[in-house]
């Protein structure tokens, strides 16, 4: 596929075929979606792997217990052979630019604390890690999706081992697709794109 075929195929997935992914198959994804921008080539975006079945078994116990699972909506989604958790370490980007040649430029001072950025640079960072692992699997005829760690992130991050400063940006599951259903939140539509494309300034009857 080119580009904007890759791009077009993009979908989430949200059932999945419980074949396990082949041999070193994760890795060449993974690192293939590491090549992503990154402020001062911090390279802080990091990622948890998840294959082994008692890996992931422990990763749903912590975020969906069993008792829970009777009405979750894509029960699907728990056959993915392969749960990765993309993580932003803020600290390496406070330590690259108290470096020389970046702590003495315009960006001086950013080394001193997370709140002297204007924008988490390191969360921006990641997401662009993510977005490389979602078309890299597409372009694998690989389903993936990208959800929120909503329940149990504590519990997490404390059987992982994630350190302070270390932000879990939430999880893609990661394997082949079933049939699936469309989420229902697509009947939306894209938004034209007189409403998205602001040529100039912001046209304020645009809301």
């Amino acid at each position: 596929m080119n580009m904007a075929e890759l791009v077009a195929a993009r979908r989430m997935t949200r059932n999945f075929d419980p074949r396990p992914l082949e041999s070193g198959l994760l890795e060449e994804l993974c690192l293939l979606a590491r090549q992503a921008p990154s402020a001062g080539f911090a390279q802080g975006a990091a990622l948890i792997i998840l294959e082994g079945a008692a890996d992931r078994a422990r990763f749903w116990e912590l975020t969906l217990p069993a008792e829970r699972r009777g009405g979750f909506a894509w029960p699907g989604l728990l056959r993915a052979p392969a749960l990765v958790l993309p993580a932003a370490d803020s600290r390496r980007y406070l330590a690259r630019y108290r470096e020389p040649d970046k702590h003495a430029g315009a960006a001086g001072g950013l080394g001193e604390s997370r709140q002297a950025w204007p924008a988490p640079y390191w969360l921006i960072d990641g997401a662009f890690v993510v977005q490389n692992l979602l078309l890299a699997a597409t372009e694998r005829g690989l389903g993936a999706l990208f959800f929120g760690l909503f329940n149990g992130e504590a519990e997490v991050r404390a059987a992982l081992g994630v350190p302070e400063g270390v932000e879990l940006l939430g999880v893609v599951a990661l394997g082949h697709p079933a049939p699936d259903r469309p989420s229902k939140s697509l009947a939306r539509g894209w938004r034209d794109p007189e409403e998205i494309l602001h040529w100039g300034r912001w046209d304020a009857s645009q809301l």
